[in-house]
């Protein structure tokens, strides 16, 4: 869904429409800057789809925003149990913001499981809105409720919004010819037609999707359409729910453009479309499914008008391989997976390195170690990306940062990749992969020209006069071999992953050959030209936060709360992690204090105190979540002061 923001006119004219609406109705409506709001159900109970539509609205709205959605590994996870809760966390507001929020303002909870896994993330005066249908004795038994806490007391520091939610939804669905069991299902549309009442969230694009979803079953959109009404009128006229809330659009937080929301990997794929026509070569995916990774083969899929070519493959090993192959015949090759898949892959991506191929590698970072945490986020795969492999096999390293940073790493990812004949590491991680903001479409002449060419016939002399092939003779700025595509007359060579000899390519055991094709290779990726490091430091501050990957919206929202607060504090963020900047060196020595927060134990904190011999200090967190701002924030003061 894209939005086009609103000039300041037209600003004034809805809060116009704003001030009328009031006006002609008996409840109070409340203009707030910003609202953290969180669905909390039944894996079954339709919590991401959702979020998922309360964000669209409110992207097509105008506020910026930020989203967290949480779910179970499995498939169909107990049902009423805690393990089994699915939650999905949205942000949003009239200014410019980096997280999901600290903590919930408004909790949806459909169930005994939901409310009792997610309460303790709410302050002291959050409105919570429960399903009392679902409050049976036995379904809070399953949890640990031996009373009802809607009615004994352990609420009352909350506002409660006790509503039947399945009861209003079958009675609201019985002119349908549905079981009671399926009008049930509705009952996360009544509860999302109420928030968008309570929020003004527009309600064109929620009756447009099911529509569009339920096509080839008519009656179900209908009934969800009838649900999803519900919850709207619901909200209007109950008179437990006495006060709406407004949230301006964030007009001023934008450039002015077409913004449209997107998550981290729909804007990873993008991004890789992107570079491919950029590059003029055809794209080709050779993956297995692997959460959180999946939807980049998913999305991909669809592209085949892009030249998009996508395989999935029977294992983690065969991806690979089919993508090696694809960039040996002049492809823009992808391989996209999670840490597990990454240590299926360490051989393949050690031949890569070996034929100088360029490759793009992308692990979308989930907890481990092993099958670890599927669904729950971690950035613990920096060390396996940096030495991962057997021998001396260096890898370009780039991470976003926020979810519509996807997109520029993918280009920035591919530029690499492609001008220095390499495979290139792209991490993302879970938080970024799931989670969504508004990101700002680019115009076509924003994009880098990515284009490269191939070898077209000899290129260099023998001794003899005679004109010859060799594919290891090098561009002497960028140490790139030539790309000669199969089938070239005269550009036949050989590959593998037996040792090259240096300019000719043919097998080599030679001592001294090794040691200078090894170097070689350190030496190409050493000599990749990456940006200077920016470093936001108003003040010449004595401390440095320096993070990298997805831990840049919490660090930032710490190091605001904490600039606010009156203290001095210098924050940089890393996107290039192999190489590191030629200036992180310099930054670093100008600091007394470095900080480096981490969803690991440490592992860029032990890249940076090896290298620059810096006594960085590591503040780390590997419990699935992303870092919270105020977390931050109080580790970040209690350095300061230390």
């Amino acid at each position: 869904m894209t939005s086009q923001v609103s000039s300041p006119a037209e600003q004034a004219d809805e809060a116009v429409v704003g001030e009328q609406r009031k006006a002609a109705g008996a409840k109070d409506v409340r203009r707030l800057d910003r609202v953290i709001i969180r669905f909390a159900g039944d894996s079954g109970d339709g919590m991401q789809l959702t979020g998922d539509r309360f964000t669209s609205e409110t992207a097509s709205f105008g506020n910026d925003l930020s989203t967290l959605p949480n779910f179970p590994a499995e498939i169909r996870a107990p049902a009423g149990t805690l393990p089994g809760v699915s939650s999905f966390q949205l942000h949003f507001a009239d200014h410019d913001i980096l997280t999901p929020g600290d903590a919930p303002n408004v909790l949806v909870a459909m169930n005994p499981a939901a409310l009792k896994a997610n309460i303790g993330d709410l302050p002291r005066g959050a409105e919570v809105i429960v399903n009392t249908d679902e409050f049976t004795k036995r379904a809070m038994q399953k949890v640990g409720y031996d009373t009802s806490p809607l009615e004994d007391g352990s609420l009352d520091g909350y506002q409660v919004h006790p509503v039947p939610l399945t009861t209003l939804t079958v009675e609201a669905l019985k002119e349908f010819d549905l079981s009671r069991k399926e009008a049930e299902r509705s009952k996360n549309m009544f509860a999302l037609g109420l928030l968008s009442w309570m929020y003004h969230r527009p309600t064109e694009g929620t009756e447009r999707f099911l529509r569009s979803k339920f096509a080839k079953k008519p009656d179900i959109a209908a009934a969800n359409i009838a649900a999803f009404r519900a919850g709207w009128n619901f909200g209007e006229t109950t008179e437990d729910f006495a006060v709406s809330y407004e949230v301006a659009p964030a007009a001023t937080a934008f450039p002015p453009g077409v913004y449209r929301n997107i998550s981290g990997n729909l804007a990873l794929s993008y991004g890789l479309i992107a570079a491919s026509r950029q590059a003029d070569l055809p794209l080709y995916l050779g993956s297995y499914p692997i959460t959180p990774a999946s939807d980049i083969l998913h999305e991909l899929s669809k592209h085949k008008n892009f030249g998009v070519r996508t395989f999935q493959a029977e294992d983690e090993i065969a991806g690979i391989g089919a993508a090696l192959g694809a960039a040996f015949g002049g492809s823009l090759a992808v391989t996209t997976t999670s840490g597990p898949g990454v240590a299926l892959k360490s051989e393949t991506i050690g031949l890569a390195v070996s034929l100088e191929l360029p490759l793009l590698v992308v692990d979308i970072q989930r907890g481990g170690p092993s099958t670890g945490l599927p669904t729950k986020t971690e950035q613990a795969d920096l060390l396996q990306a940096m030495f991962g492999r057997n021998g001396e096999a260096p890898v370009p390293i780039v991470a976003p940062r926020t979810p519509a940073d996807c997109f520029e790493a993918a280009l920035e990812a591919a530029r690499i990749a492609l001008t220095y004949r390499t495979p290139v590491f792209l991490l993302s991680d879970g938080y970024l992969a799931n989670g969504s903001e508004p990101w700002r479409i680019p115009d076509l002449e924003e994009l880098p020209d990515l284009r490269v060419q191939f070898a077209q016939g000899p290129n260099h002399t023998l001794d003899d006069g005679s004109e010859v092939f060799w594919p290891y003779k090098r561009d002497p700025q960028t140490l790139a071999r030539p790309w000669a595509i199969p089938g070239t007359p005269g550009l036949e060579h050989r590959i593998g992953g037996i040792e090259k000899e240096d300019g000719t390519g043919n097998i080599s055991y030679a001592p001294a050959n090794h040691d200078f094709m090894v170097r070689t290779r350190q030496a190409k990726v050493d000599g990749i030209e990456v940006p200077d490091l920016d470093v936001d430091d108003p003040h010449e501050a004595n401390l440095l936060v320096l993070g990298w990957g997805s831990t840049y919206g919490p660090i930032t929202a710490a190091v605001r709360r904490l600039r606010r607060a009156g203290e001095s504090i210098a924050q940089a963020h890393l996107r290039h992690l192999n190489p590191f900047p030629k200036n992180l060196g310099a930054v670093l020595e100008r600091y007394d204090k470095v900080v480096i927060p981490e969803m690991n134990l440490g592992q860029l904190a032990t890249l940076i105190r090896a290298k620059y011999l810096v006594d960085a200090r590591s503040y780390t967190q590997v419990n699935g979540m992303p870092f919270k701002a105020e977390q931050l924030a109080t580790a970040l003061k209690e350095a300061i002061d230390g």
